[in-house]
């Protein structure tokens, strides 16, 4: 079988072309060739006209942690300025993009599938300061590591975040260009009474890249079994339980200093589809419960196309407040004006309530926002028909 072509390789190999002239390039080190070489030094050598590099959380390089970026700088191979966009949004995104002085900016970042990972909202925020600046638009697309399968609630409008600016899927099953296609027709004009002018340069297919071009998309994101139990054990973020932040197994390994065997043992009961259940005592070196001892858990994952994610976190969330009813289950935010991490996670106060009442995931679903389905004209690929 070939080997999937990226939006980037497709511009390398002379079958797609980049608009002329100069521009911004909004991306990070995923953006990689076949031979794992960084984006920007190719463009740069087929003649692109970068002019600076505009990042997303965590920076261009991936050090900085889940919430920190790595602010303006200049990157030490081409000498281009890098502009931090993390956080910016509105009249502050709109500036920085004027600053670029490019008439166009290309996308070429690697998402991972779950509503309430950054990097599309970055290019939701970037979509909307272009249609307000006339700024062009071309995404370079990626795979989606989850492929086409979506899953989960839509999202509240009083649910709006960084990891949820507007209602789409749980777990989207879109590509990076197709979210770009999606945000364009419906959302972008509702934002700002017009659309952006947006080109997306498709992959070859929408089907996982091989193991070994797998660059992990940030810190805490280490591989593609990371990536499929981040819509289920995400959700651990919303609590106060660690969700294996200052591991070696981020979003597998979870606990808190007061979880203990009983844990492990319940959720081996449910037989939960595609996972296997651990018994696991662990340290985080940072984060939540930092230097303490955890009697938790660590999910392997066995099957990844019979692993439930909704079921699964929701499962584990109820399962924790069963046997654990005296402890705080829910983290709470430094802003009290602010919901609920948890609601900005699930998109509603839904799954807070439901679990608190004791509630069936049917409920839950019920009580919580329907996902939208995109517009059929955003489907780029024979894998969703």
């Amino acid at each position: 079988m070939a080997s999937v072509q990226t939006g980037l390789d497709r511009v390398l190999n002379g079958e797609a072309i980049l608009p002329a002239g100069p521009l911004a390039f909004c991306t990070n080190y995923t953006s990689v060739t076949e031979d794992l070489g960084r984006g920007v030094d190719a463009l740069l050598a087929a003649g692109a006209g970068i002019r600076s590099l505009l990042t997303p959380e965590h920076g261009y390089w991936g050090a900085a942690q889940a919430g920190e970026s790595g602010g303006d700088s200049s990157d030490a191979a081409t000498g281009l300025p890098i502009l931090d966009t993390y956080l910016l949004e509105g009249e502050g995104l709109d500036a920085l993009l004027r600053r670029t002085e490019a008439p166009q900016v290309v996308v070429d970042m690697q998402d991972i599938g779950t509503r309430f990972y950054t990097y599309m909202w970055t290019l939701y925020d970037l979509l909307c300061s272009a249609a307000r600046t006339e700024t062009a638009v071309t995404v370079l697309d990626r795979p989606n590591p989850l492929g086409t399968r979506s899953a989960g609630p839509g999202l509240a409008p009083e649910a709006a975040s960084f990891v949820g600016r507007v209602s789409i899927p749980l777990q989207h099953g879109r590509t990076l260009g197709e979210l770009a296609l999606w945000f364009n027709e419906v959302h972008v004009p509702a934002a700002t009474g017009s659309k952006a002018e947006l080109e997306v340069i498709t992959c070859t297919e929408n089907r996982p890249l091989g193991a070994h071009r797998w660059v992990m998309p940030s810190p805490n994101m280490p591989t593609t079994t990371t990536a499929v139990l981040y819509p289920a054990t995400g959700l651990i973020e919303g609590t106060t339980l660690s969700e294996g932040r200052g591991t070696t197994a981020p979003f597998e390994l979870f606990g808190a200093a007061w979880t203990d065997s009983r844990l492990a043992a319940a959720l081996r009961e449910h037989q939960l589809p595609g996972l296997e259940v651990r018994e696991a005592v662990f340290r985080p070196t940072f984060s939540k419960w930092a230097g303490e001892t955890v009697h938790g858990v660590q999910f392997h994952l066995t099957d990844a196309e019979a692993f439930e994610p909704v079921t699964t976190g929701w499962k584990v969330l109820k399962t924790i407040a069963q046997l654990y009813p005296e402890q705080q289950l829910w983290r709470e935010q430094t802003d009290a004006t602010r919901p609920p991490f948890i609601d900005l996670l699930w998109g509603s106060a839904a799954l807070r309530e439901g679990i608190d009442d004791d509630a069936e995931l049917t409920e839950v679903l019920a009580a919580s926002p329907a996902a939208e389905e995109p517009p059929a004209a955003t489907d780029l690929y024979s894998s969703h028909r």
